[in-house]
């Protein structure tokens, strides 16, 4: 059999025999799961999607089962989603998937009286509660149950399961597990459960036997810098040091990301398989735009989240970047949701979680709009293969005369409507051409864009840096304009000392008309040249 070099893993559970892999056991406190193992308590691990919660439990199930204290069991209960609210077929598919976790672990099947004489009870509200007792008393060592996915089951099913195991909580360790671990997306405090007759209940109440909830976090920035260079050990093949920043800023530790990313610059783009060629920070852009563009599953999942009504209450003030009516309408349940998904994280200000999040959700939300554009690349090009930006900009001052109120009034997402139809225009006209890297925020008041734009196709070569701030009028307009023009100034400062600055301020006030809302002037500001667009 030929030996498989190792790769970065982007599905499924990490095997660490192929795979590339921070070891799964250092990603949380070994210390305090044990503990909680032997008080015998019951609790929650979640953590949003792809984010190594498999690879983390079958790594703490091989660890505690070599301690030889206990005999710890995965399941992943997924494949009861299809039954919805059959509480008898998903009573079944979580003792068959407990079932396989005990056979893989103690190499044979319990003996068949168990689940013969569960079944002989009738009850398919106590099934899977009746199994694990009987099976319990087989076992020559306590047992320590992790349910995967447990969040995937809904409504009847899911009340069900969780009521089973804590109706036998009393008779742990000798006639129960001696600690159950469900892991899945959300906290089970967060669960809202509809029953098949209407009713919603609470996780909460349906477990109320959990004694803490832990979080699996992200990747640092050392645990990716160990993973890029496992690579690098194995091929030989280095990443320039500015790789690491940029890694960083791209995914914020996110562990499918920083694996795409790696997968994408080493394997996916061809001409990096030549493993002298030395990764530069030129090909980790390159790798960010094409998972964006090609929209793994991961990204596609989190992209259909966005059309979810609770999503949006939080997401749209988010974008906007406004304390408005949109923010006063998101509530802590919604915001605790998107946290739990990935999609933001909490901080001042509560902002999108990582830098290739904050490109795709407002491309993803103008999509359908940047291919009905008929602006092309060309249109906007200097001699010096530069972005013409003035003539970019009163271009699409007249677009938006025309064409705001039709094209906003298409967005779920109205209240970021101005700033997400300025963003399609220009993803339309940079894509393949350049980078956009934006900045947004609830409470910042404002969108930050920074256009990267390469003169050459050398790497290392001259960029062109623009720097656009978005903004909302709110109050009197020469005051808006003179706080914009001290936040452009400041953005500017991060950048090359020849940058660009643009500040662009949308009226939406219908009773002022469009004669008065276009226009444009150039303003001096601490030292910098800043053109102030009205639109």
């Amino acid at each position: 059999m030929a030996t498989i070099s190792k790769f970065f893993c982007t599905a499924g559970p990490v095997k660490p025999e192929i795979n590339y892999n921070v070891d799964p056991l250092s990603r949380f406190d070994l210390d305090e799961i044990e503990t909680l193992v032997d008080q015998q308590k019951y609790f929650v691990l979640h953590a949003p999607r792809q984010t190594g919660k498999t690879t983390c439990m079958l790594a703490l199930c091989d660890y505690l089962n070599k301690q030889g204290e206990y005999l710890a069991v995965y399941a992943n209960v997924e494949g009861g989603q299809a039954a919805r609210n059959n509480v008898e077929s998903v009573g079944r598919t979580v003792v068959n998937e407990i079932d396989v976790g005990l056979t893989q672990v103690i190499g044979k099947k319990i003996p068949a009286r168990a689940r013969q004489e569960a079944a002989s009870k009738n009850s398919a509200d106590t099934f899977v509660a009746d199994y694990l007792s009987l099976v319990c008393q087989e076992l020559d060592r306590p047992l320590v149950l992790i349910l995967d996915e447990i969040d995937a089951l809904v409504g009847d099913s899911l009340v069900s399961v969780l009521r089973q195991i804590r109706s036998r909580y009393d008779k742990r360790p000798a006639a129960f597990p001696q600690s159950v671990i469900l892991c899945g997306v959300r906290d089970v405090r967060d669960y809202r459960i509809v029953l098949s007759n209407q009713d919603i209940i609470t996780g909460g109440s349906a477990f109320n036997i959990k004694a803490e909830s832990l979080r699996l976090g992200n990747f640092s920035k050392e645990d990716i810098h160990e993973l890029y260079m496992q690579h690098t050990a194995a091929t030989g093949q280095e990443f320039d040091e500015a790789c690491f920043p940029m890694i960083w800023e791209a995914t914020e530790g996110q562990p499918w990301l920083v694996n795409a990313l790696g997968n994408e610059v080493t394997d996916k783009m061809r001409e990096n398989r030549d493993r002298t060629v030395r990764i530069t920070p030129e090909m980790i852009y390159k790798a960010q735009e094409e998972i964006i563009y090609r929209r793994d599953t991961h990204i596609d999942i989190l992209l259909d989240k966005l059309r979810e009504d609770r999503v949006r209450r939080v997401i749209a003030p988010i974008l906007s970047g406004e304390y408005g009516e949109a923010e006063k309408l998101m509530r802590e349940d919604d915001i605790q949701y998107v946290i739990d998904l990935g999609l933001i994280v909490r901080g001042k200000p509560l902002r999108v979680a990582n830098g290739i999040y904050r490109e795709i959700i407002p491309r993803e939300l103008t999509w359908a709009s940047q291919q009905t554009l008929v602006q092309q690349p060309e249109w906007y090009m200097n001699a010096d293969n530069s972005l013409n930006m003035e003539k970019l900009l009163v271009d699409f001052q007249q677009f938006f005369r025309r064409n705001a109120d039709a094209w906003i009034e298409k967005f779920d997402y109205k209240e970021s409507g101005p700033q997400l139809l300025l963003q399609a225009f220009l993803q339309r006209v940079v894509n393949g051409g350049g980078n956009i890297d934006r900045e947004y925020g609830l409470g910042r008041g404002r969108t930050d864009l920074l256009i990267r734009k390469p003169l050459t196709d050398h790497y290392g070569g001259p960029i062109q840096y623009v720097v656009l701030e978005l903004k909302i009028k709110r109050g009197e307009q020469e005051k808006t304009i003179q706080r914009g023009l001290e936040q452009t100034s400041e953005y500017m400062d991060r950048c090359p000392a020849d940058a660009e600055g643009h500040f662009i301020l949308f009226n939406r006030d219908k009773g002022v008309a469009w004669d008065e809302k276009i226009w444009h002037r150039r303003e001096q500001y601490r030292g910098r040249v800043i053109t102030v667009w009205g639109m």
